[in-house]
This record gives C-alpha cells, structure tokens and sequence, in this order.
C-alpha cells in the first residue's frame, strides 16, 4: 500500500521540498473517471476524493447517496478504469450541521453526528469539522469557542465510529473561517485573507477544548486549518492568489510544525497561483465547480458543433434543454443569481458558480447528453470547428470522433495544472 501523502505534508514543508494534494470535490462520474484515468497513467499518485455534507449524508443528500454508496460508486468507477482502491483516499468535507441549520441546534448537531458517523464506518479517513454555521435562532457566523466545543463533539463521534470499525483513525481538518462552499453568490471587490491572530486562536481553542473533552490524541491526527489565503470565486468573477497578502498566515506555519493550511475555492486559479499556493503552505487544494465548468464547456462546444453539423439535431439542443430543467427546478440556482431576467439566463448557464452542475444528473439532462454525444460518435470534426467552439481542447482530438474524448481531455487540462501546481511546477 502506498504511502499516505497527507501524513507528510507538514514534514514536507518542513524541509524545504513541500509538495501538494488535488481534492477533487465532485460527484460527477465524468470528473471522476478522469481523475482516476490520470491516477491510472501516474502510478505514483494517490487520488483524494471528497463528498460534502449537503451533497452526500445519512439521508442521501442532493446525490442521493449516503457515504457507503458514495465509496461504492467511485470504487465501481476505479475497478472498471483498473486503479487500485488502496490509491484512493475519501475524504468528507464541510462535515456539521450545515444540511439542517433551519433546525435548533440540539436537533441539527444529533444528526451532524449521525452524519459524521456514517462517514466514518463507510470508509471516509480525512473529516472537515465545520460547525462554523449557526442554527435556527443563533447568529448566522458563530463565536469561534462555540465552534470548537462542537467541532469536539463531533470528532468525538468520529473517534467512536473508528475504533468499533477498526483500521486506521481518520485525520482532521478544523477551522472557523470556511469559505462559502460552492463559491459565493456575489461579485468580489476585495478580499482579505484571515489574520494570523484569527488562525492562532482557532488552533488554540480547538486544541485545549479537544484536550479537555479526552480528545488530546484525535487532536494529533489534525492535519490541516482551514483558513481564507485570498482566493475566491463569486457568480461572475475570480479573485487572484496574491502570496505577499498571506505571507503572515504562512508564517504562523513555522510555530505549528504539525499543520498547514487547506485552500477552498482555488478554482479557476492560474497554475502559477496554485504553485505558490502549495509553496507557501497551503498544500491541500481543492476543487470542484471549476472541473463541472470545464466540462459544461466543453458541452456547449460540442452542442454548438453538433448544431452545425447534423442537419436533424436542431439549434442548440442540449443548451435549451438544460435552460427548462433549470426553469423547471430552480432551487439549487434562484437564490444565488440575482439580476435581470438576461443576467439570470447568462448566470445559470455560464456562471463561474456553475450551479448547473445540480441538474446533469435530472434524467431530462441526462437524455440530452446522451443524444448529443451519439450524433457525434464516429463524426470527424473539422479542425476549423474545433478552434471555434473547443479552443481549449487540442484540435487534433476532433478528427477522432469520439466525443467522450475530447469531454475527458477538457477536464483534464484543469487537472494537468493541479498536478503540476502540486510538484512544484509554475510553468
């Protein structure tokens, strides 16, 4: 069994020659299978892979998987690409009372545990404890000693789960100053990375309530903060890692000789901000919408092109397809785009918080995608089309006609920067 690569990340660090983890945070059978055909061809990575409380939980969360299905759903995947299961690491992530915050928190917190519990016993080693938010009648941000106390309890259930299934014990990722899952719903103007002083009382306070509910040992297994290093991507723009803005957090890195940091939101940043990001302490990226948006690209490409060249398929297809499923269901989207009726339109179609991500797996969505990429199977695509609606796809992959292809290639590109990021490589 290969090494777990978060086990040495601080050490890494530590000695001059840090190195980084990609977390693909996705449910989607494509982003997955391209991931796990990139771990195929690198014998050397271990692939990281992380469900959220709201997208998979004990009651099946959007998915409609609970934390057992989910593992078996990427292991079917793995087994049929030939990728070992011993390379896989499931991670959960934003892992509270989050799914039930319209709820008191005696009632939310019991089911977070039962949450975290069913992670545990599904397999799931690396745990978010994020009781950052505030149930029914609490202040929407809770004060941080609020937070640690069940973050405690949580990892206290953690703890339990673990020892009656046997194996390994889980690592913990803490922290109170959690990005916005997702993205926020806003255009960003300026943002501040967290203070130092704020990651140096989290830790604190998380380490002396851990140490006073008998959980001194699980608080050795904590890895990672998560902190704010300055990116963020709203609805319709990108907030750029700028390392001179964190240099303080980085610093505090050098007192806690065990931890780093775990960066939310790094989609859509450059590969050269994703390397400095794991140069200065925050080896542990992780994304999502930005490999949904890659893939979401690349089948508006192909519907584009397949409206130019299948005389029957129709203007468009599967774009006006997924504009009435999200017509028809506008609850993961209507209060997170605001704006005109035309703004609407452009945000759930093209928004960086790639909401539509919720509706590929509507059955409606699902037959839409299917037809497109039969009416282009065995369908040599011009070069010329290729540069049009695919530019970010190599043109050569066009003439093979295989659409699946050129869906993998363009999730992959995101990827290929991840891993670069993650070697130490900028260029």
């Amino acid at each position: 069994m290969m090494a777990n690569p978060l086990a040495g990340l601080a050490a890494a660090r530590r000695n001059g020659s840090p190195y980084g983890i990609t977390s693909i945070c996705s449910a989607h059978a494509l982003v997955i299978q391209t991931a796990i055909r990139r771990a195929v061809q690198d014998k050397e990575t271990t692939l990281l892979i992380e469900a959220t409380c709201n997208q998979v939980n004990q009651f099946g969360g959007y998915t409609g998987m609970t934390p057992d299905l989910f593992i078996a759903f990427v292991q079917e995947i793995a087994s049929r690409e030939g990728l070992e299961a011993s390379r896989i690491i499931f991670g959960g992530d934003h892992l509270g009372p989050n799914p039930w915050r319209a709820e008191p928190a005696a009632q939310a917190m019991s089911k977070a545990e039962a949450m975290v519990t069913a992670y545990v016993w599904a397999g799931f080693s690396k745990i978010h404890l994020d009781a950052s938010m505030g149930c029914a009648g609490e202040p929407a941000a809770l004060d941080d000693e609020t937070i640690a106390i069940r973050a405690a309890r949580l990892a206290k259930a953690a703890e339990k789960a673990a020892r009656a299934r046997g194996g390994a014990l889980p690592v913990y990722i803490i922290g109170t100053e959690v990005p916005a899952p997702g993205g926020v719903d806003h255009t960003i103007s300026d943002l501040k990375p967290t203070e130092a002083a704020a990651a140096r009382r989290t830790i604190d306070l998380h380490r002396e309530i851990f140490a006073r509910e008998g959980l001194a040992e699980a608080f050795g297994r904590v890895i990672a903060v998560v902190v704010q290093p300055g990116v963020e991507f709203g609805s319709q723009n990108v907030v750029a890692y700028r390392p001179q803005a964190s240099k303080a957090l980085t610093g505090l890195l050098d007192e806690e000789l065990s931890l780093v940091y775990e960066a939310h939101s790094t989609d859509y940043q450059s590969r050269g901000a994703l390397t400095a990001l794991v140069g200065n302490g925050f080896p542990i990226l992780k994304v999502g919408p930005g490999l949904t948006f890659a893939l979401r690209e690349a089948l508006y490409g192909l519907d584009l092109i397949a409206s130019e060249m299948v005389a029957d398929y129709g203007d468009r297809s599967l774009a006006r397809t997924m504009e009435r499923v999200m017509l028809a269901s506008p609850g993961h989207w209507h209060s997170h785009y605001h704006g005109s009726d035309a703004s609407l339109y452009l945000q759930r179609h093209y928004s960086y918080s790639d909401r539509i991500r919720y509706y590929w797996s509507k059955p409606t969505a699902g037959v839409a995608v299917g037809r497109l990429r039969e009416v282009l199977n065995g369908v040599a695509i011009p070069e010329t089309l290729m540069r049009q609606f695919l530019p970010m796809v190599p043109a050569e992959l066009g003439p093979a006609g295989d659409p699946e292809t050129i869906l993998h290639a363009a999730i992959g590109q995101v990827l290929a920067d991840y891993d670069a990021a993650c070697r130490g490589d900028a260029a």
